[in-house]
């Protein structure tokens, strides 16, 4: 079988969540090339809880694969998850799947969320956004996105984004054990 990295398709052109793939790609795959393609959720832009936000990502994996003829397609999808105690927290998705149709999922990205940025999010202001607003920045999802600016810079959305990929690249990177 050829390898799945060959043509890697990113269910997205936001150039966080490209290098991200990028950067996991070349210690696997070096040769290996990475396409972006701008293609639908099928989620609100703000998904709520993980199920939803692991569908998004599933989503846009399946149609990137689709979309540009790769041999594998990656949906990254961020999203919001509302605590027992009514607080929210972040959280983040990556799913792989190959031209057979074997899948593999990866997540985290888990840290609680301020009440003023929360209450944006519920008032129907995407993450993202709701960050600009707080923070008094512009473009924070296409940039160091809210785990950068809460953390202090410490880790910005691509090296969170990261795992993820890697997370969701198991099945092939170690397929005897999921065979």
């Amino acid at each position: 079988m050829n390898s799945p990295f060959t043509r890697v398709v990113v269910g997205s052109t936001n150039p966080v969540k490209l290098a991200a793939v990028r950067a996991i790609l070349a210690r696997i795959a070096p040769d290996g090339v990475v396409l972006g393609v701008a293609v639908s959720s099928g989620v609100p832009a703000q998904p709520f809880g993980d199920e939803e936000t692991q569908a998004g990502a599933r989503q846009r994996a399946h149609e990137a694969l689709r979309a540009l003829d790769g041999t594998l397609g990656i949906g990254l999808e961020g999203g919001v998850v509302e605590q027992g105690d009514g607080s929210l927290r972040s959280c983040a998705w990556a799913v792989a799947v190959d031209v057979a149709g074997q899948e593999g999922i990866g997540g985290s990205l888990s840290m609680p969320l301020p009440e003023r940025v929360a209450r944006l999010i519920r008032q129907g202001t995407e993450l993202g956004h709701a960050m600009d607003i707080v923070a008094e920045t512009l473009d924070t999802k296409h940039g160091r996105g809210a785990v950068g600016i809460l953390t202090a810079g410490l880790v910005d959305r691509q090296r969170a984004y990261e795992p993820l990929v890697a997370y969701a690249l198991a099945p092939w990177l170690a397929p005897a054990f999921y065979r």
